[in-house]
């Protein structure tokens, strides 16, 4: 896209390689790079301000509901939450889960659903790759098994679980699965064929409108949004720096596990089925209708976690902002990281081999059981099947 070569043996660091691919990119205009983007169909975004937003093509992300959700059909009678759902058991126990997708916002919604009590099985294919420690904290509480959907045995492998699924996570680049075949108005012949609704949920970067299948992650929705200047503003600096953490990437997925619990409750009283979209570009119009901190309160955080995070630039790589700041939380707030385990609770993982630390459940339900059913396993490491599943504790 830019003329360098895929592969080059001279380039031995990242810092080496960003400057290459930076003093290249510094030859084009936007307008240049924005064309390229759409002819090779990649991500890469301008940094907007979010006062200069209003006035770009994207305009439209500031419009709109934070999250949209459509009836898919109304037939379906309502359907009651299962029997297992009752006094003392997990709120979602007996919901069954597909979840298809990768890295952080769709497993998100995914674990947060199987904390609640939900049987959710994340799908993948063998034949993409995923951030391998991502799996470890995305994938506590499921199942996980590989299936390759281009190929007929495991299409019908994948169709005997979608025809008892009450939920599908779609979290690949838009338009993908409908491609496959399994898109809304399968979905909803599905539903009608059975006589029970389903709930499908679909995340991305920029949600419905004219930038739908348009690829991006956190980063680019964190630059698009205006977020990235305001975090490089905050650090006094005059450029953007993406944040620290995937903060869009998590509060999308909350979001996405906030509405899937409405559209189950719509489906138990009302009936039907549903189409939610959420977006991470909306997550961050959320963050910005919450507002910044007090002036006071930002340099007060300046001064207290002072040092090397307030050193990086717009060429800092997502890692080594997540990374310098972590060292800063760390040095300035060692109570979150002791081995008390007041926020933490540990489990043997028999796929890992491993004891692995998580954050306890957040809540507490007076009658009701809450946390994860079942330790944390890399991708494709179950069987495709409802049947079975083991019930673990912590340590």
């Amino acid at each position: 896209m830019l003329g360098l070569p895929a592969f080059n043996p001279d380039v031995k660091t990242a810092e080496h390689a960003i400057r290459l691919i930076g003093s290249r990119v510094g030859q084009s205009t936007v307008v240049e790079l924005e064309t390229l983007n759409e002819m090779h169909k990649q991500a890469g975004v301008q940094a907007l301000r979010r006062e200069d937003l209003s006035t770009s093509k994207f305009c439209d992300l500031l419009a709109g509901p934070l999250w949209d959700v459509r009836s898919l059909e109304q037939e379906s009678k309502p359907l009651l939450f299962p029997k297992s759902a009752r006094r003392g058991a997990k709120i979602l126990a007996g919901i069954k889960v597909l979840e298809l997708c990768r890295v952080i916002a769709g497993p998100s919604i995914g674990r947060i659903l199987a904390e609640y009590g939900a049987d959710v099985m994340k799908v993948t294919s063998p034949n993409l790759s995923d951030v391998p420690w991502w799996q470890v904290e995305g994938n506590f509480g499921k199942h996980a098994t590989d299936l390759d959907l281009r190929l007929a045995e495991d299409r019908m492998t994948f169709e005997t679980l979608l025809s008892n699924a009450d939920v599908l996570i779609d979290g690949y680049r838009s338009g993908a699965l409908e491609r496959l075949g399994y898109g809304p108005s399968r979905l909803r012949e599905l539903a009608l064929k059975r006589g029970k609704g389903i709930v499908y949920i679909s995340e991305s970067c920029y949600g419905p409108g004219q930038f739908y299948e348009r690829p991006g992650w956190q980063p680019i929705a964190d630059c698009v949004s205006g977020v990235a200047w305001a975090q490089g503003r905050f650090m006094g600096i005059n450029e953007p720096v993406v944040p620290p953490f995937p903060m869009s990437d998590y509060g999308t997925g909350l979001m996405g596990a906030v509405t899937v619990l409405t559209a189950l409750y719509q489906r138990a009283t009302q009936g039907g089925s549903f189409h939610i979209e959420v977006a991470l570009v909306k997550y961050n119009q959320l963050l910005y209708r919450l507002g910044t901190y007090p002036l006071h309160v930002q340099q007060a955080m300046r001064d207290r976690f002072a040092g090397p995070f307030f050193e990086l630039t717009h060429t800092s790589h997502t890692d080594v902002v997540s990374w310098t700041a972590l060292e800063a939380m760390k040095r300035e707030t060692p109570e979150l990281f002791s081995d008390d385990e007041s926020f933490t609770e540990t489990w043997w993982s028999d796929a890992y081999q491993a004891k692995v630390k998580v954050v306890k459940q957040v809540a507490q339900i007076e009658g009701l059981d809450t946390g994860y059913a079942r330790a944390t396993r890399p991708n494709g490491t179950d069987t495709p099947s409802w049947e079975g599943w083991e019930v673990e504790h912590p340590l």
